[in-house]
């Protein structure tokens, strides 16, 4: 007792950093020991990112961390320090709105994030203190308080059941914003407790958090009148976590042993990080190379600036005063150089921030205002929750998705089942002979079907092994009975017609896993009616209408390695059964073989089918043999090492040499079109990859359906039965098994056509991964740091050499380690998150792209997504055609931006070699200020709104149009490279077919020549009206608001140039454009040089477009239009006089 109280007083506990103990009730144990309080953190739950402190320097920080942003800042500085030849507001006023939109929207979501904790640390709790039941905030909850909670309330923090209202000690909850099922889940108490928690004298050692959700060890100390604590061993099934809901239970009582952020919910949780869309980062790329042209412009006229002032004198009209001539000449240096690039600062467009913004903004409008994304059921659309990843859509290469809720419903229904090979399907008025099961004698009728004898205990077996519990309505259970008397009897087994779906309305069923209420209510469907557990006692209702009793004597639960599940019960006779049922490859081995050949057919039919399947077995047990089973189930649950082993030794013991009755196929329903959208997607280049926590069967048979598994797919299994496999230790048979599955996916596999994924290139060679929570954990975390980085890698590669890959078994912080993994492989390829519940939160925000499903399961994934839509059919619209399209445009815009702006300057650099490099503007300072705001601005927001270059009937049709724009294709140094050239060659154009013009020194009819103004003019005249135009070319949808925009900004600058040059303005020092428009108007030759200039600038982009080739799915298109007048492209022309979805008419 000293050497624990000297551990406890100065931490000398082995492996107590391991390990945490707690005081329930805050109680000294032994009650003469002094009580030291330990210092846990309280209840908060912290998500916000910023406080009303750190809010204006946390924020600005973040966002000069963008080049751009620190850039222009750098600049605006420069023109208000040293004197330049434009004014500070050219830059100043853009990169503030920027700066203050940016704020706004950012503080915002803040505000929303604080709001929501403000709602959960708020709650209100009930906490025993003294016998006393007190009322607290959630927040002020302490590690070791002891928290009453209510049925359907949610528990606020991790607690250790210690008592429940329920008379056999335990309660049940739905973990759906944990793991997202829906299922209850049975939890117990500790065993042996005062009934009056306030004399409760008891510690709690556990480990410290981590958050595994299906893993908690720990162990209870009960100090009672004599010297030597009880010991009760804890674990998962004692553990209540944060954010489960209580149900059919009225009340319980446990002691906080996890609290705020140490809570595995919060621990699952990944905070929420800034997301860069690819096309930012090829904007940066692209904006260093403008930068580098920059600062090499202003170096080369500095130097030449000052080469050629050694050369000639200084002119009389322009002395330098004395105090430039006292000022350093390097100083000078430096201050000509930002003087130049402040000059060719325009090169750097940050008005292209701003259209980029007000693009993806505006944009984002048209998916929330889709009208085939609107879901009648719930009455809502897509939500748009961040619009800076609009063109991400249109660029993702694995798509990770949830199951249970997001590719099917979670609702499961009885569909036929199969008794010694003979087939019975509910509605069909018969019991149809399988023609793919064999009998034992010669088959003279069509129908046939199993004795009676064979089929009641079939039936039995469904209403008897099985966790289901029954929640009592106001409905008596003598009102069930008579009701049920009305069951009609067809072939010799009861088919209920009335009866399908009023349980579902008078009596709950409540189990652990769908796919059992599922069972009881087709076992309903023939006669026999499960009743409910009273005292350890299972009722059942046979055809007869009579009631059976069954004493339940021991459960054999469910586990992924044994993938069965078994009850012994003893009848009135005294009989003892052991009904067990599970997967056909863990059941056959433990049944007697002459039976599975008459069952194996009917299940492999099934299963193809995408149906889950069950088989079912029974066993009588003598006296001797249950003694035996009785007395080692009861030696290995109380064992505190080793428990989970040695139960699995005395289940795999008891469940052998048992007789296989049948089996039952249960379906899963999909969500609408689940199958279609997932082979449009995979058709698309992208791989799909399901993560859920649910068991495998449940999973494979739902990817099956889905189509991700084929009939030829083999599957590669690295789950904890194959590991178990072989007698070896479970690292070598991890390194074995990546070996051999590398091999075959790998190594062995054909090389894949380019452009082609492999579920189409190699018809036979299919594979599919299957890999479950506990075998990626020693992926991730071998014990050797070269073996754990080797088999990430060999992992990986197997991965993608798969047409799908199911992870089942996964905790949320699991999913978003796959998706971390993938997203930093080599390319770092785009990723897309889908998900429906909160324990998808986490690989939603890890992803580069996040989706929440507006399901069942509460609204934290959708609150915590990027995009929000009701079902997962509307996945397929907003990335073949949104996404496809949105990238489309943003693309077309960034390099549309870079080349106007290298045409508007390229003509001021070359004009420096023609005025002593004097720092002489080219254009006037209205033209500089105006051209990207105002002149140039509305066309090409008005084309990266509306554009659709292919119709969106097409892009849905034809999938494999996705793949032309993946890799970020059309942001690719080579495309740059062309636009570059592009607008270096319209840039030479401009200034020199202008300087042509100007060789003849008589321009207008009076005899008089045009002065630097009017050149200056007409090159930037000519300019205005090429990239105007060159859009216009570049535009394949037009609608009303793209003749406006595009025509308007041409009539606008004219106006302008006119009125700005027509009056002199009394704020302006220097009128420099006065009457400088209209008179170089007067000119003809003017006129002709204007309309020449842009026609040979536009004219090869015209000869490209007429000679080229069509190449590609456009050009397969065209011909199958041609040929089909019914076909999608036959039709694309008047579907491009529409607007965008029929929605754009809406904007305006």
């Amino acid at each position: 007792m000293l050497r624990r109280r000297l551990n406890r007083l100065f931490g000398g506990d082995e492996g107590r950093v391991h390990s945490r103990t707690i005081y329930v009730g805050h109680k000294s144990c032994p009650p003469n020991e002094a009580y030291i309080p330990p210092k846990f953190c309280d209840n908060r739950i912290v998500s916000s990112k910023y406080t009303v402190w750190n809010f204006l320097p946390k924020n600005l920080f973040e966002q000069f961390r963008r080049i751009a942003n620190f850039y222009f800042l750098i600049i605006f500085l420069v023109q208000v320090i040293v004197d330049t030849p434009t004014s500070p507001v050219t830059s100043g006023l853009p990169l503030f709105f920027v700066i203050t939109v940016t704020a706004v929207k950012q503080g915002y979501e803040d505000w929303l994030r604080h709001k929501a904790d403000r709602e959960v640390n708020e709650y209100r709790v009930s906490v025993l203190e003294d016998g006393r039941r007190i009322r607290k905030m959630s927040a002020k909850i302490k590690v070791g308080d002891i928290v009453e909670v209510e049925e359907d309330e949610t528990f606020p923090c991790d607690l250790i059941l210690l008592q429940s209202s329920r008379d056999d000690g335990t309660c049940f909850v739905t973990t759906a914003s944990l793991d997202g099922e829906s299922n209850h889940k049975t939890h117990y108490t500790v065993a042996d407790l005062e009934s009056d928690l306030q004399y409760l004298s008891s510690t709690i050692e556990c480990e410290q958090p981590q958050p595994d959700l299906y893993k908690f060890v720990g162990r209870m100390h009960i100090y009672r009148n004599s010297q030597e604590p009880d010991v009760r061993s804890l674990g998962p099934e004692n553990l209540l976590l944060k954010g489960a809901n209580l149900k059919n239970t009225q009340k319980i009582c446990g002691v906080a042993v996890y609290t705020g952020m140490e809570t595995k919910m919060a621990l699952n949780y990944q905070g929420k990080s800034q997301k860069r869309s690819a096309v930012e980062k090829s904007i940066n790329a692209f904006l260093l190379v403008y930068l580098f042209i920059l600062v090499s412009k202003a170096l080369v006229c500095t130097t030449l600036k000052y080469v050629w002032q050694g050369k000639h004198d200084e002119p009389w009209y322009n002395e330098k005063t004395q105090k430039e001539k006292d000022t350093n000449q390097y100083l000078k240096m430096f201050t000509d150089f930002l003087s130049f690039m402040v000059l060719f600062n325009f090169i750097i467009p940050v008005s292209m921030y701003v259209t980029v913004e007000m693009q993806k903004f505006l944009g984002s409008f048209f998916i929330a205002w889709d009208k085939d994304f609107f879901d009648p059921e719930i009455q809502e659309g897509a939500l748009v929750n961040t619009s800076d990843l609009n063109e991400e859509l249109g660029q993702v290469e694995y798509i990770f998705t949830d199951k249970t809720g997001t590719l099917t419903q979670n609702n499961m229904e009885f569909i036929e089942c199969c008794i010694d090979g003979f087939q019975y399907k509910h509605g069909d008025g018969s019991s149809e002979l399988d023609g793919f099961c064999v009998t034992d004698g010669p088959v003279n009728k069509i129908q046939q079907k199993a004795g009676r004898e064979r089929e009641e205990l079939f039936l039995r077996a469904l209403c008897l092994c099985h966790t289901v519990q029954i929640k009592e309505s106001t409905m008596h259970r003598q009102d069930q009975i008579d009701q049920i008397d009305q069951i009609d009897q067809v072939d010799g087994l009861g088919v209920d017609h009335e009866f399908l779906h009023p349980p579902q309305k008078e009596t709950g069923f409540i189990a652990s896993s769908p796919d059992e209420i599922a069972l009881v209510k087709g076992a309903m469907r023939y006669g026999f009616t499960f009743l409910g557990l009273e005292s350890k006692n299972m009722k059942i209702l046979n055809r007869n209408k009579d009631v059976e009793t069954y004493e339940l004597l021991h459960v054999l639960n469910f586990d992924p390695v044994r993938r069965r599940m078994s009850v012994m019960v003893r009848s009135k006779t005294g009989d003892i059964l052991l009904f067990c049922k599970g997967a056909d490859s863990s059941m056959f081995p433990q049944v007697r073989q002459e039976e599975v050949e008459r069952i194996r057919m009917h299940v492999e039919r099934n299963a193809t089918e995408g149906y889950r399947t069950l088989c079912v077995a029974y066993k009588h047990l003598n006296a001797q043999e249950y003694a035996r089973a009785d007395a080692d189930l009861r030696e290995a649950r109380l064992a505190l090492q080793d428990r989970e082993e040695k139960l699995m030794a005395v289940y795999n013991r008891v469940e052998t040499d048992m007789i296989l009755i049948g089996a039952t196929a249960v379906e899963d329903q999909l969500q609408d079109e689940a199958a279609q959208t997932m082979e449009a997607l995979q058709g698309a280049g992208m791989k799909v990859w399901v993560l859920t926590g649910d068991k495998m069967e449940t999973a494979k048979s739902t990817c099956y359906a889905c189509g991700l598994f084929k009939k030829n797919t083999e599957l590669l299994e690295l789950t904890l039965r194959t590991l178990e496999d072989g007698g070896r230790s479970r690292e070598e048979r991890l390194h074995d098994l990546l070996l051999e599955y590398h091999k075959k996916a790998v190594q062995d596999a054909p090389p894949v056509k380019l452009g082609i994924t492999r579920s189409w290139s190699v018809a036979g060679h299919d594979y599919g991964f299957i890999i479950d929570g506990a075998s990626l954990s020693m992926v991730l975390s071998s014990s050797s740091e070269p073996n754990s980085r080797r088999y990430k890698n060999l992992f990986l590669q197997i991965c993608q050499n798969c047409t799908a890959v199911l992870c089942c078994r996964m905790a949320p912080l699991q999913k978003a380690q796959i998706v971390k993994l993938v997203k930093n492989s080599k390319g770092n390829p785009i990723t897309l998150s889908v998900g429906d519940g909160a324990n998808d939160v986490s690989m939603i925000l890890e992803a580069h792209v996040g989706i929440g499903i507006k399901g069942k399961e509460g609204r934290q994934a959708v609150k915590n997504s990027d995009y929000a839509i009701p079902k997962l059919k509307h996945l397929k619209k907003l990335l073949l055609a949104h996404g496809h399209l949105y990238y489309v445009r943003i693309a077309h815009l960034v390099q549309y931006f870079f080349y106007k702006n290298l045409c508007f300057i390229l003509p001021q650099f070359l004009y420096q070699f023609f005025c002593g490099y004097s720092q002489q503007p080219l254009y006037d300072a209205a033209y500089l200020t105006m051209y990207n705001i105002c002149f140039t601005s509305m066309p090409i927001l008005a084309y990266s709104l509306l554009e659709q270059h292919i119709c969106i009937e097409v892009l849905l049709e034809h999938s494999t149009l996705y793949r032309d724009i993946a890799k970020n294709a059309m942001l690719r140094w080579k495309l740059f490279l062309y636009w570059t050239a592009l607008g270096i060659f319209h840039g030479l154009v401009f200034f020199f077919g202008v300087r042509f013009l100007f060789s003849n020194p008589a321009l207008q009819d009076n005899g008089q020549v045009f002065g630097n103004w009017s050149y200056g003019t007409i090159v930037f005249t000519v300019l205005v009206f090429t990239v105007t135009l060159k859009l216009a070319l570049d535009t394949r949808h037009w609608t009303w608001i793209n003749h406006f925009v595009i025509w308007g900004s041409l009539a606008f600058y004219v106006f302008f140039s006119f009125f700005w040059g027509g009056i002199i303005w009394p704020f302006l020092k220097h009128q420099r454009l006065y009457f400088v428009f209209a008179n170089m108007l007067s000119s003809v030759s003017a006129w002709l040089v204007i309309i020449l200039l842009i026609l040979l600038s536009l004219l090869p982009e015209i000869l490209l477009v007429v000679l080229r080739k069509p190449r590609g799915p456009h050009a397969r298109q065209k011909k199958s239009s041609a040929g089909d007048p019914q076909s999608p492209q036959s039709s694309a022309r008047p579907l491009l006089t529409r607007t965008f979805s029929d929605e754009s008419n809406t904007v305006i």
